[in-house]
Order: structure tokens, then sequence, then C-alpha cells
């Protein structure tokens, strides 16, 4: 179907203390084992990278943060910069998710602010785009999600993107057990790429891995991933338990070798 590795990434968001992140790493580690046919990502809370980069060592899952500063470093308590998560261990880091936008006032200046610090320290940042429910009702879903992915990327040309993933995902549909439609998210992803290649170059745009997000769950994960432009799924609430997650993982393996 098409030459990108299916990614399914797990945003464990404020969930799990040191010993549950152990063991959640350990159970994803172990059926994931040296390599899938598609790329597995986890999120953890900060407080947990160090100890689920360890118990991940010898897998092939990779680890994200969930949030980074666009400096390396200086005067910003609180903060984690792509120095610190490169240093941890991070191969990849989520940004601009809508909790971030919505709770703690996150811009789209801010966001590309730290994709370009990301990608400077070849850390892959994962930007996360998508629109309201007032906003779909309005029909404005693609004014607001390729508004979002234009300027996140303003500025930076197809060479110093590299790597960026991204994923859609509509905030009506997160956490709230809501789902797009199959051939709604497969319009979405379609226009965001179709606008990259207008922007950056229809080789590039080509390459990018764009995910879906938004209550992906065993039960849905072969249909969204059966989408020409869904490149896998950056998963929530699924991602916490081994037994909601492998299943989306397995959908995944499934993409690739389609």
């Amino acid at each position: 179907m098409t030459s990108r590795r299916p990614l399914i990434a797990g945003n464990w968001k404020l969930h799990k203390t040191l010993a549950e992140s152990r063991e959640l790493a350990r159970a994803i580690a172990s059926h994931v084992g040296s390599g899938l046919a598609c790329e597995v990502v986890v999120g953890p809370v900060a407080t947990s990278l160090a100890a689920v980069k360890n118990t991940l060592a010898g897998s092939a899952v990779g680890l994200a943060a969930q949030n980074t500063h666009w400096e390396d470093s200086g005067a910003f308590t609180g903060e984690l910069s792509p120095v610190l998560l490169l240093d941890v261990g991070c191969g990849h880091c989520i940004i601009g998710h809508s909790e971030r936008r919505q709770l703690f006032g996150e811009t789209d200046a801010g966001v590309r602010k730290k994709v370009a610090a990301l990608l400077v320290h070849k850390v892959v940042p994962i930007l996360c785009v998508g629109e309201s429910l007032e906003q779909r009702e309005a029909g404005q879903t693609l004014d607001v999600v390729l508004g979002q992915v234009e300027a996140a990327t303003e500025g930076l040309d197809a060479v110093a993107l590299g790597p960026l993933v991204i994923a859609y995902e509509p905030i009506w549909a997160i956490g709230t057990g809501r789902t797009a439609k199959a051939e709604d998210a497969q319009e979405v992803h379609g226009a965001i790429r179709a606008r990259l290649a207008e922007l950056k170059g229809e080789s590039w745009a080509d390459s990018v891995r764009i995910l879906y997000g938004g209550s992906v769950k065993p039960s849905n994960a072969d249909e969204l991933l059966a989408q020409p432009d869904v490149d896998g799924a950056l998963v929530g609430g699924a991602s916490l338990s081994p037994d909601n997650f492998i299943p989306i993982i397995d959908a995944g393996v499934r993409r690739a070798e389609s």
C-alpha cells in the first residue's frame, strides 16, 4: 500500500507511577521484542522516562516525551529541553497536543519553535493538530487543521523538517469514546498530505507519516489503519493497558504487511 512504516505511539498522559510504568513498558517490550514491521513508541510521564528507557533496553520500543521547551537551557522552571530529552534517551516528543493548547495556553508560534528545536537535536516531533466539535460542526475542520500544520512548519524546508510526524487528533474524539469515521479521518489525512506537498514538495509529503488519534481502540484500529493516508495511531487511554495497546500494535503490523 505504501512504503511508509506504520507508527503506533502511546501517550500515557498523567498516568502511572514508576512501578506501574515499568510494568507496562515490560509487557509492551516483551511483545515487540527486537523489532516489528511497524514502529512502536511509548510516552510516559517525565518522572518515569529514565526508568522506562531502562526497562525497554534490548527491545525496539522507542521512548517519547510528552512536551518540551524550545530553549536548550536557562531560567525556565519546570521545563524540559530537547537536550535533556535526548540525554534520557527520547527519540520522539509529542508536541502541540490539544490538552497543551487548551489547558496550558500553548500557541501555534510556540509549537513551531518546539518543532524547530527538536529537529535541531534530531528528536522526532509528533505534531498534534485537530479541531473542536464546534469548529467541526461549523465546517471549519480543514481550515483549522491545515492552518495548524502551516503554522508549525512555517520557515522550515523539507530537509529541515525531515522525519516530522503529524498526528491528527480531533479534539471532540479525545477520551470521549467518539471516533471519526474511517473515511472522515482519511479525508483530513489526505488534505494534510496534499497541503504539505503544496508547501514543501510532493516527495517529502509522501514520506511523512500521519497518525490518527482520538479514542483509537482494538475494535476500530484495523478500519482506521486500512485508510491509505492513515499511517498509524497516537493512542491515549487504550495505551495504558497491554490488553488494549498490544492489539493496536498488531493492527499496525497488519497495516505494514498489507
